[in-house]
């Protein structure tokens, strides 16, 4: 399958690491956040939000530490794919184009894993704020700018592993 493909070892871009920074930061803010306000925060709190936004499940507020930790592990799952671009699918590689396709898509899996995990902790902190009555709900708008987001991201990195054939 990929074995006759070349391991290169790339280097990094400044993009891949400021997003890895600029995402680890707002973690390490939101969960900073959920400590400090953990205290006032209510026992239950939303776990599932209709399509309008509003909360329709409810759960422990234990649960948004789930939250946190599924965007944590899901940011260390890609990191470690991240590291492997020699075993992705592609469709038009050639000893030409190894090296750039490569980065396309290792960036590709970098901007997903960024979203992803901003994603989880938004959630987080929205959950709480709803759940404290500092919001009723979410807005209408969450769920389609993260799919959005996310399609789009993949969109633009397919497209351009395209050009770059």
């Amino acid at each position: 399958m990929y074995e006759g493909r070349p391991k290169l070892n790339i280097p990094r871009t400044w993009l891949e690491n400021f997003l890895d920074i600029a995402s680890i930061a707002l973690l390490i803010m939101g969960t900073m956040s959920l400590i400090s306000e953990w205290a006032a925060i209510p026992d239950t709190v939303p776990t599932h939000f209709n399509a309008a936004g509003d909360p329709d499940g409810w759960g422990s507020k234990s649960n948004l530490w789930i939250l946190t930790i599924m965007g944590v592990v899901t940011w260390l799952l890609l990191t470690v794919l991240e590291k492997y671009p020699h075993i992705y699918n592609y469709f038009n590689l050639t000893e030409e184009n190894v090296e750039r396709q490569y980065k396309n898509a290792r960036m590709m899996i970098n901007v997903m894993k960024n979203e992803i995990l901003l994603f989880f902790v938004y959630m987080t902190w929205a959950c709480s704020k709803v759940a404290k009555g500092v919001s009723e709900g979410l807005s209408v708008w969450v769920l389609p700018i993260f799919i959005v987001g996310i399609t789009g991201s993949i969109a633009f990195f397919i497209v351009r592993s395209i050009k770059w054939k």
